[in-house]
């Protein structure tokens, strides 16, 4: 493993639900490879993260991400979510705002659940506690996290992700679901992020509309909005060399940003 290097940005990648942090394994290769230091961690209940007897609540999952870069002396970070991690990435900017440097969010979207879709997502999670029928669920729901381009050219990597989601802990996932459910409109804290800023979507996502990514973008300070190509909504697996190359680019733009802002404090 390639040391840290010396002011280097720490770069934490959160996962999409169903799926746990292996989701990242080709970004966080090779930015570590770059010199940084990069957490992917696991949400809570999911991998050997034990889920607890808090509340669904993506605050709680917020605090838990801040206690782990306390409990590494991490001040700053280069924050990056797909889809339930780009919720979580939120929710930490509203909770602790000042640690993040730069941000990605890819899958995602600002605005909160209409009622109907918080409902279906409660409804989701209901039946993922149901023995009964949380195979058949999973089965027929998980496919549709990938583009029909992926899904046509890449029946391994359909397997591959219907295998994470079989194996993800029911209980952790109904957590989840309604904790994304509860979720408030995120478009005021966006707007007061003012970092360098990437929002992603996948051409081929069948669950965040291009305009709701065109929204989430139009809300940051230094948003840059970029569409995938033959992506669906798990882009970092889809399309992984892309999605390395775009957070590359966004780290760069950030240690400018950090030289431009010491230069300018030095001048005063």
């Amino acid at each position: 493993m390639t040391p840290a290097r010396p002011g280097a940005l720490p770069v934490v990648l959160l996962h999409a639900l169903p799926l746990g942090s292996a989701m990242w394994r080709t970004q966080a290769e090779a930015l570590r490879a770059r010199g940084h230091t990069v957490l992917t961690p696991d949400q809570r209940g999911f991998g050997a993260v034990p889920l607890g007897t808090e509340p669904p609540s993506l605050d709680t999952v917020a605090d838990d991400l801040a206690a782990l870069l306390d409990e590494r002396g991490i001040r700053e970070v280069a924050l990056a979510g797909c889809s339930m991690g780009g919720y979580t990435a939120m929710a930490f900017l509203r909770r602790h705002p000042g640690r993040v440097r730069a941000l990605a969010l890819l899958a995602t979207r600002a605005a909160a659940d209409t009622p109907e879709t918080a409902a279906e997502r409660r409804r989701f999670a209901d039946l993922m506690l149901d023995e009964t029928l949380r195979d058949q669920v999973v089965s027929r729901t998980t496919p549709s996290l990938l583009g029909s381009g992926t899904r046509a050219r890449r029946p391994d990597l359909v397997d591959e992700v219907l295998a994470m989601a079989t194996a993800a802990a029911p209980e952790a996932v109904a957590w989840a679901q309604r904790a994304i459910a509860a979720r408030p409109d995120s478009t005021s804290v966006l707007r007061a992020t003012d970092v360098p800023a990437l929002v992603v979507t996948g051409a081929e996502d069948e669950l965040v509309t291009a305009r709701e990514a065109a929204s989430t973008c139009d809300a940051l300070p230094r948003g840059r909005l970029v569409t995938v190509p033959d992506a669906g909504h798990l882009q970092p697996l889809e399309a992984p060399d892309r999605i390395t190359g775009l957070l590359t680019a966004l780290l760069d733009a950030a240690a400018t940003a950090a030289t431009a802002d010491r230069t300018r404090e030095e001048t005063c």
